[in-house]
């Protein structure tokens, strides 16, 4: 199974959905905690909904088991934490929610990417749930848009 995963940081909305469009996503999972910020843009739930069925013909689920809590954000952004804290924290996190077990593997029936902010998904929590699943589900091979 492949789990793509994108962020829309430094994306123009033109750059976003074509991507998102020309790798066939049928479904986006935000992976965000907030999804509603001013600051997302194009990016806001609502708008991102609307523009994803009407330019991809994809459905949008927000996943908030797959996001870190704002205590986690906080200390990596805010306080300038390290990111190897970050991520132990954030699979550890991952194991007490037991997402290998809780989570719907049929959200992943459909081409699906997962969203953050992140630019890049070198140090973006996205990447860590697809190795975490990978780790746990097994032959999942990760995209990053």
């Amino acid at each position: 199974m492949e789990i793509y995963s994108i962020g829309f940081t430094k994306k123009t909305a033109r750059q976003f959905f074509e991507a998102i469009r020309n790798a066939g996503i049928r479904r986006l999972i935000d992976v965000r905690l907030n999804n509603t910020s001013q600051l997302a843009g194009f990016a806001k739930r609502d708008d991102l909904e609307f523009f994803l069925r009407e330019i991809c013909r994809a459905d949008y689920v927000h996943e908030p088991l797959l996001a870190p809590t704002q205590e986690m954000l906080d200390s990596y952004k805010k306080q300038k934490g390290s990111w190897e804290e970050y991520a132990r924290r954030f699979l550890d996190l991952m194991r007490e929610r037991a997402v290998q077990r809780t989570m719907d593997r049929s959200l992943f029936a459909v081409p699906s990417v997962l969203l953050c902010s992140e630019e890049t998904s070198e140090h973006c929590h996205r990447r860590l749930v697809i190795e975490y699943l990978n780790e746990n589900w097994g032959e999942i091979k990760a995209v990053h848009l």
